[in-house]
């Protein structure tokens, strides 16, 4: 997507992240990023592993990784992280104890919806999960026709 103009720079999406709490806890890096792409880094954490007997990333890390990577593309076209609205995830073999590299490139930008597909991969280069994600970029109500709810009732 380099039709667009960069909105945050790396620096500008790397402090974005170390305030996400979750990104944070995860140790996620900015390793690169250009209008409409990203890859971030993430270090091997224990707590990652979903059966100890196997020692394997749990997927809803690497679903994680393809969500956070999905919104932070968006972001460098957004200015923005952008809200989650559909995720498709398939996941391909375990991650095993490994540093944990995720891409993402923008498909589509559109004036209320953004699609994303995503790559993680270990620090071998090996493909574990695959991901397509669609992101909300407008938070105009008359452009999505949503209307908040309010929680004073």
């Amino acid at each position: 997507m380099s039709d667009r103009p960069m909105q945050l720079t790396p620096g500008e999406l790397q402090s974005r992240l170390s305030r996400n709490h979750l990104a944070n806890w995860m140790g996620l890096t900015v390793v690169h990023a250009t209008a409409g792409q990203i890859r971030l880094a993430s270090p091997w954490r224990d707590e990652f592993i979903s059966n100890p007997d196997r020692r394997f990333a749990h997927g809803g890390i690497l679903a994680t990784l393809l969500d956070t990577a999905g919104s932070y593309a968006v972001a460098t076209l957004l200015g923005r992280p952008a809200q989650t609205v559909d995720m498709r995830v398939d996941f391909l073999r375990p991650g095993l104890e490994s540093e944990l590299m995720v891409d993402a490139s923008v498909l589509h930008f559109g004036r209320t919806l953004a699609t994303v597909d995503g790559s993680v991969f270990n620090r071998e280069n090996r493909l574990l999960a695959t991901g397509r994600m669609v992101f909300l970029t407008s938070d105009n109500e008359s452009e999505t026709g949503a209307k908040e709810k309010s929680h004073d009732s």
